[in-house]
């Protein structure tokens, strides 16, 4: 593998030494390993083969300067054929998100710090893994910052236990006393109460001495301790070393090592570089420290912004060797077995392998509950091409129940158009939402301004769909909309073909559970309808909003009655709470008085109940989708819409239609007094009903019935 590697700079502080380590490991096991920060001491270390560094401003925050670096590192990347970046810090995860979307590389990210919600953070958790040291980690970036938990990963830091060895407790010298404490000199590691705390106990500690080794950013803060320092009257105790590489050689002069951080740590690798050496360690209780620091078994915990808690625990280490001796014998055990650096290299590089591996997948269709029963031909397909693939469909909120318990997809993600994700701001909600899952491949089968949008702001490196005109500059991977005379699926499989999916079955498929079964033999039961009993089901309307494609209330009733004339056989009704209105001018003028399941059932219920039916009569719409994913026969009426566009060519169906010239006109309501379906006569209807479903050994020939009208 190529790995790049992306931090501020390569001074001497935690990240940099584990950066340094994983550059020189990767090289060592035949990795190629690249190393891009602003430069600085510990530069030198990687001038070994397989490693290489590229000094470059990654860490400035002027935007100008970002937008530039994001170029410089693109280059870098195609140069080096670099397959994952691996950012560390902000302003790099920045370059490095955009720099791998530009040339569809993988962006991992660590989480080194114990950020606040703010947007220049957000981006720590936008990697295909985010690697976190510790639990409260993992917490604090799944829930304020979002990322899911499927995306994170725990590698807790690792010491090198050739470079820290173990000091022998009864070996070490029993006279002077020294503590110190190892971390960069800012406000949030607590300097100031550790100092108080020296404060404390060096009248009661003869022979006292205490180091205070790391880097100050600001000098003004570092001067402001020295002058602490000297006001408690300190300055022969407290020693200031400043920035210093060898850790172990400090490690190998103290007796006690203090953590005085104040707020979440991320984890404390000096912590373990102490428990490592042997080292008694006193820590503030707080952030991912608890995952490394068990009080009294393997170190001390006191409570943060405490000087006088800290001075205790110090003391309590003074005064008792044996508490001592047995903190360091656990603390080492406990590195030995989890934080030792060999396992974190190869558990990071596992992680470079899943990632590569790895592939996300979301298909977006947000239509109606009929469109996306068309889109399972496409899913089972493209399950087929990718078996590995995490793959997720993006679905409205009305037509969720279509994929429960699909086998072609891990997951759906359901919005909500009308309500909480409308508007321009919703969008952004929800592209926001999108983007945790970093999806590699969008595979657009809803195709409209919406879509393509989401598809766009998602950052999936590819994105497929149809060149219509509709924002489709937004997609990267397209195809012409110039095929109007295919049916639905076909339409999709154009899509898919981009992909390299060559789908051939057209089969409709849904997935009811036993559940919805029995609720609709006890529907039937609670009716009357004997086990066996035959039934035709009706689908009373299209929908409120399509009044052109509706067959009229007066046809259906006397369809019903004649069913129950001729055949004894009884009608069920089926449509939504919509259509109870309509479904009573039904009922009102039927003798038979059918079965009525309108707004009484689901999708997957409504589709057990189609499942009873001997044949289903139904105007373009979803149910007529759902009679054939349950290889129900079906009579499909046909006025304002174009059959070879909505319908699909298998099964047990028959379609009827009158050929007239303004058809199909797509228009939800008429200006002709919907003459379309009104001259589709009852008799027609009943005939082909009779003809090939209700007559014994009867079969349905799947023809057009047209009567042409002038």
């Amino acid at each position: 593998m190529k790995i790049l590697q992306i931090l501020p700079s390569l001074d001497v502080g935690g990240v940099e030494t584990g950066t340094i380590d994983l550059a020189r490991y990767l090289a060592s096991h035949g990795h190629r390993s690249i190393v891009v920060s602003g430069g600085g001491r510990l530069v030198k270390q990687l001038d070994i083969p397989g490693a290489r560094h590229y000094t470059l401003p990654v860490g400035k925050k002027s935007i100008l300067n970002i937008i530039r670096m994001i170029k410089e590192l693109s280059n870098i990347i195609r140069d080096e054929e670099i397959d994952i970046v691996h950012a560390r810090s902000r302003v790099p995860a920045i370059i490095a998100f955009f720099a791998c979307k530009s040339t569809r590389k993988i962006f991992i990210t660590t989480a080194h710090g114990y950020y606040k919600k703010h947007p220049l953070s957000d981006v720590m958790g936008w990697g295909r893994f985010v690697i976190v040291a510790s639990n409260i980690m993992a917490r604090h970036m799944a829930c304020d910052f979002g990322v899911p938990y499927e995306r994170i990963r725990l590698i807790p830091r690792g010491v090198d236990l050739d470079k820290f060895k173990f000091r022998d407790p009864d070996a070490h010298s029993s006279g002077e006393f020294t503590i110190g404490m190892v971390s960069r000199i800012t406000p949030l590691k607590g300097h100031t109460d550790f100092i108080k705390a020296v404060s404390i106990i060096y009248r009661q500690i003869p022979q006292l001495k205490v180091l205070i080794a790391g880097e100050a950013p600001k000098v003004k803060y570092r001067e402001d301790l020295e002058l602490l320092t000297r006001r408690l009257g300190l300055s022969r105790t407290i020693e200031f070393l400043g920035a210093k590489e060898d850790v172990p050689a400090i490690m190998g002069q103290l007796d006690t090592l203090v953590s005085a951080t104040v707020t979440p740590e991320a984890f404390g690798r000096v912590i373990i570089e102490a428990q490592a050496a042997g080292v008694p360690v006193v820590s503030t209780r707080v952030g991912g420290i608890v995952d490394i620091v068990e009080d009294e078994r393997n170190g001390l915990l006191a409570a943060a912004n405490d000087p006088v808690d800290l001075a205790d625990k110090i003391l309590r280490l003074y005064r008792d060797k044996e508490l001592a001796k047995r903190l360091v014998v656990e603390a080492r055990r406990r590195v030995e077995e989890s934080f030792n650096s060999d396992t974190m290299m190869r558990k990071t590089i596992a992680v470079y392998e899943e990632a590569i591996k790895a592939l996300n997948i979301l298909v977006i269709k947000i239509s109606a509950i009929g469109d996306c029963i068309l889109s399972v031909p496409s899913l089972r397909a493209i399950r087929a091409k990718f078996d590995n693939a995490n793959i997720k469909v993006l679905v409205g909120i009305q037509s969720r129940d279509v994929f429960d318990r699909c086998p072609y997809i891990n997951d759906r993600i359901v919005c909500d158009l009308k309500s909480k994700d409308k508007g321009v701001l919703g969008l952004l909600r929800l592209a926001r939402r999108l983007r945790k899952d970093y999806y590699d491949i969008i595979i657009d089968l809803q195709n409209n301004r919406k879509s393509h949008i989401l598809a766009f702001l998602t950052y999936a490196p590819v994105r497929y769909g149809y060149d219509n005109g509709k924002l489709s500059l937004l997609l990267n991977r397209k195809v012409k909309d110039d095929a109007p005379f295919l049916d639905p699926i076909e339409h999709q499989f154009r899509t898919l073909k981009l992909a390299g999916i060559r789908p051939q079955e057209k089969n409709l498929e849904l997935w009811p559970s036993e559940g919805d079964e029995r609720r609709m033999e006890q529907f039937l039961k609670d009716n009357w309808v004997k086990p066996g009993q035959a039934l035709v089901g009706i689908n009373v309307r299209a929908s409120s909003r399509w009044q052109a494609k509706n067959w009229p209330a007066s046809h259906i009733a006397e369809l019903c009655d004649r069913l129950a004339k001729e055949f004894n056989i009884r009608v069920v009704l089926t449509g939504s709470k919509e259509d109870l209105n309509f479904t009573n001018q039904i009922l009102k003028a039927t003798k038979s008085k059918p079965i009525t399941a309108v707004g009484k059932t689901d999708i997957l219920e409504l589709a057990c109940l189609i499942k009873r039916f001997k044949v289903y009569l139904t105007p373009d719409s979803a149910p007529m989708h759902i009679a054939s994913a349950v290889a129900t026969p079906f009579i499909a009426l046909f006025g304002p819409t174009d059959p070879k566009r909505h319908i699909v060519p298998s099964g047990d169906y028959t379609m009827i239609r009158k050929d007239m010239k303004c058809s199909p006109c797509y228009s939800t309501h008429c200006i002709k007094n919907f003459k379309c379906m009104k001259d589709i006569t009852v008799g027609e209807v009943f005939d082909v009903m009779k003809k090939n479903y209700l007559d014994e050994n009867s079969t349905a020939d799947n023809s057009y019935q047209y009567r042409r009208d002038s």
